[in-house]
């Protein structure tokens, strides 16, 4: 099976529209996407009714915490400006939206490999897997060979030895990388709607578990267009500059 993987779509409609076209046109035959699928962005509905489109035809899906956000009263872990855009997303929304959000689970498994938002040891508290520290926190926290997340917005790829010594990788993008069954590996497949590496094209992996391969891309889009739509929304506009800047 050849899974495409996608997380912190932040509502960006553009680069997810342009991720899921590349996915098609590569191949993908399954969907998952991890989480934050809204705040940040100027489409939410537009970007959730896609999904649900996508989870009609069988695709998993994934609770972030810019996701839940919109649900809760208390949103103080978040910085001024989020809590700013998902009060602006809340109302922007439909109940069935809402609906949507508040059924969707914190992880699942597919294929044997574990998929979560932010991390394994904890999904509902949101912390990061920002090194090999973490990385290996959270590889120790599951059975699973491959876990998948999201939560950082930088394409990353960990993998663990036998004698439980992790390293990290840096993808190049196209370039297929076979996962060894000697290691245990977990996969950041970067932001779609936000990238925060200084490169503004969205980010998304497909795994294939038959040949036990992964391949990152990087995929430009009209950044411009998003931006544009950001400062028409009245939206901070620190956010519509990172679309362009990729940071």
């Amino acid at each position: 099976m050849r899974l495409a993987v996608l997380t912190d779509v932040h509502a960006n409609r553009e680069a997810l529209e342009a991720c899921l076209a590349h996915a098609k046109e590569n191949g993908a035959e399954q969907y998952a996407f991890l989480g934050d699928l809204i705040g940040y962005g100027a489409d939410p509905a537009w970007v959730l009714d896609t999904i649900i489109s996508y989870v009609a035809k069988g695709a998993h899906v994934l609770m972030g915490n810019h996701d839940i956000g919109v649900l809760q009263e208390d949103r103080k872990e978040m910085n001024t400006t989020a809590r700013y855009v998902v009060e602006w997303t809340r109302n922007n929304l439909s109940d069935f939206h809402r609906d949507f959000i508040r059924d969707l689970p914190m992880s699942f498994q597919l294929e044997g490999c574990l998929f979560v938002h932010a991390n394994a040891w904890a999904p509902e508290k949101w912390e990061y897997v920002d090194g090999v520290m973490e990385a290996a926190r959270s590889m120790n926290a599951t059975t699973a060979p491959i876990t998948f997340c999201g939560h950082v917005h930088t394409p990353s790829l960990y993998h663990m030895n036998q004698a439980g010594k992790v390293g990290e990788f840096t993808p190049v993008p196209d370039v297929s990388v076979p996962l060894s069954k000697l290691r245990r590996w977990l996969v950041q497949p970067g932001s779609v709607g936000q990238p925060r590496d200084g490169n503004p094209a969205a980010c998304y992996a497909i795994f294939d578990s038959l040949q036990q391969e992964l391949t990152f891309y990087r995929i430009p889009y009209d950044a411009e267009a998003a931006s544009q739509k950001v400062l028409a929304a009245g939206l901070p506009p620190s956010l519509a500059q990172r679309l362009l800047h990729g940071g």
